[in-house]
């Protein structure tokens, strides 16, 4: 088969006319995988985070120990997006919560060791993870212990999957969404304090301002101290719909990230995990 086209000279970017020779087909497949990967490669990590956004929601940690029953929520939230925790050890259920740091627990009520009041009580010692109960038992005094000892909402079994997804959404709403309530106008690590309703960073009465991605960055690597924030995570904090985020310009924004802290005062406390991402690791205290 005798081909007469024009095509790109990838190697030297040169435009490249009346090109005549022969070619299979598998030839012909793979010049154009090359040519479109040269053009749509940059284009790809930003594509897949843009996905990533749209399609990973909130974390949700099932206590249920009716395995049956706890594999079937586990599917059907997975099949909406959610990611999902069955909880592994009944007689360490505080632990594992504070582990993993759900967006939102399902609790039930019977569980062994002790019961769904019980461990609602002693996370609200804790966290202040939104609780929903699910639980056979549907006397009005079960709904009112589950309220009274923590819980935001309460579900009868059985249960219609699509009004389970509806309280849950209600409640992440409310909780993390357009009816959220900042409960504080700080953060406050030692005697580190970051404004978050004017994004001002102060240490030891040194203040200095942060732009909008710092502020970001800072306030994700606040609530993860001491933690690997991977680089995929924080380029999805960036991301907005007007601005198109690299890994370079991640790097950019830490670079500028610790020049504000050093500015205050406080040094080497961003740590870069090689393949892994960065850490804020709390040494300010030490040095106090």
């Amino acid at each position: 088969m005798l081909l007469i086209f024009r095509y790109v000279d990838l190697n030297k970017g040169n435009f490249v006319h009346n090109y005549s020779s022969k070619f299979y087909l598998e030839e012909i497949f793979l010049f154009r995988k090359l040519y479109i990967n040269n053009i749509f490669n940059k284009w790809y990590n930003y594509i897949y985070r843009c996905l990533k956004v749209v399609i990973i929601l909130y974390s949700i940690m099932i206590i249920e120990d009716d395995k049956k029953m706890a594999k079937l929520i586990e599917n059907h939230l997975e099949r909406y997006g959610y990611k999902t925790f069955l909880i592994r050890d009944f007689s360490n259920i505080k632990d594992e919560v504070l582990e993993c740091k759900p967006d939102l627990i399902l609790m039930d009520i019977n569980l062994p060791f002790f019961d769904g009041f019980y461990w609602c009580s002693d996370i609200r010692n804790h966290s202040k993870v939104p609780i929903i109960f699910i639980s056979a038992r549907d006397s009005d005094m079960d709904q009112v212990m589950a309220i009274e000892n923590g819980g935001d909402d309460f579900i009868t079994k059985p249960f219609s999957y699509y009004v389970l997804l509806a309280k849950i959404k209600g409640v992440l709403r409310r909780v993390y969404g357009s009816y959220a309530k900042n409960d504080t106008d700080f953060f406050k690590i030692g005697d580190l304090i970051l404004y978050t309703n004017k994004s001002i960073l102060e240490f030891k009465g040194r203040k200095t301002e942060l732009s909008k991605n710092e502020f970001s960055l800072l306030l994700y690597l606040f609530k993860n101290i001491n933690k690997i924030v991977s680089r995929d995570t924080l380029l999805e904090i960036l991301w907005s719909d007007t601005d198109f985020i690299d890994d370079n310009t991640l790097s950019v924004n830490v670079t500028r990230l610790r020049k504000r802290l050093e500015e205050v005062g406080i040094t080497n406390a961003i740590e870069t995990k090689r393949g892994q991402g960065y850490m804020l690791i709390n040494n300010w205290e030490s040095k106090e």
